[in-house]
């Protein structure tokens, strides 16, 4: 009987590759450690390219990635709020670029920037998103729009223009979902679908890159404190959560963390909403 390892295989990109043949192959483990004085494995730094990295979840993310000593971009319609966030991050050479998801040639420009500036992207996190909640019979097409280009479509181009530089050296992308997502809500029809599609669209995707060492997970967060929550009924949403209160952004960003720095993880959902969708 032929082992797996001498099949060939044919991958999205027409590349023809061999299965691993050992379970501590490149092939599922990319990405570099080093060892510390009292012999503790260390992740090497790598270039974090955040979205929606200057608020809310997204400002987490970036947080916790500088503190982790990864150098991160930091990515927002408004550049002074991205380079204000950018120059509060530990560490060094951080930068913070104005980018509108839901413009193609905006995404291009910003990965343009990166590649000249800052090198080869090693994580990608998709946290730009926007909410424009009502009855779909009251619905705005313009809004409904708006909020399909920034959430879906925005995460479509930024991985589309993300992959071009991981192809050669492997990466990780985590994209933001939402509990409404997986378990939809009344009055929430347009944002539930474009969190929805990006469910698909991560598993379609973590199946086209595993052979080049990228993986893409998503993380579905429920009531997270964060201005898109601000407009809430505090009382009447913590009684649907079983764990009894909102979750805090940073809560998210180490679900974020742990998908980023998992080399067995791929094609994967998420749920951190302290037991919400049991409720839903």
């Amino acid at each position: 009987m032929r082992s797996l390892s001498s099949y060939k295989f044919t991958d999205a990109f027409g590349s023809t590759y061999r299965a691993p043949r050992a379970v501590h192959s490149t092939w599922r483990h990319p990405f570099k450690f080093t060892f510390s004085d009292n012999n503790e494995r260390v992740m090497m730094s790598r270039l974090a390219v955040v979205f929606g990295g200057s608020r809310g979840i997204g400002r987490a993310v970036s947080q916790l990635l500088a503190q982790r000593g990864h150098r991160v971009v930091v990515l927002s319609r408004n550049k002074e709020t991205a380079q204000v966030t950018a120059a509060s991050l530990p560490g060094e050479k951080h930068l913070g670029l104005s980018c509108d998801v839901s413009k193609e040639e905006d995404v291009q420009r910003a990965f343009e920037t990166i590649s000249k500036t800052c090198g080869t992207v090693g994580y990608l996190v998709n946290a730009a998103g926007i909410n424009r909640d009502a009855l779909l019979l009251r619905s705005k097409s313009e809004d409904m729009l708006s909020v399909l280009h920034t959430n879906l479509l925005g995460s479509m181009l930024t991985c589309r223009g993300a992959l071009r530089s991981m192809l050669s050296h492997g990466g990780a992308i985590v994209n933001i979902g939402s509990v409404v997502g997986v378990k939809g809500n009344s009055g929430q029809c347009v944002y539930s679908a474009s969190k929805a599609g990006l469910e698909g669209f991560t598993r379609s995707l973590a199946k086209e890159v595993a052979t080049r060492n990228i993986r893409v997970n998503l993380v579905a967060p429920g009531l997270i404190r964060t201005d898109m929550t601000a407009g809430l009924e505090k009382e009447d949403a913590v009684r649907r959560i079983p764990l009894g209160c909102f979750g805090e952004p940073a809560e998210v960003a180490h679900a974020v963390l742990f998908l980023l720095e998992s080399p067995y993880i791929t094609g994967q959902l998420l749920l951190v909403d302290g037991g919400l969708q049991l409720a839903l």
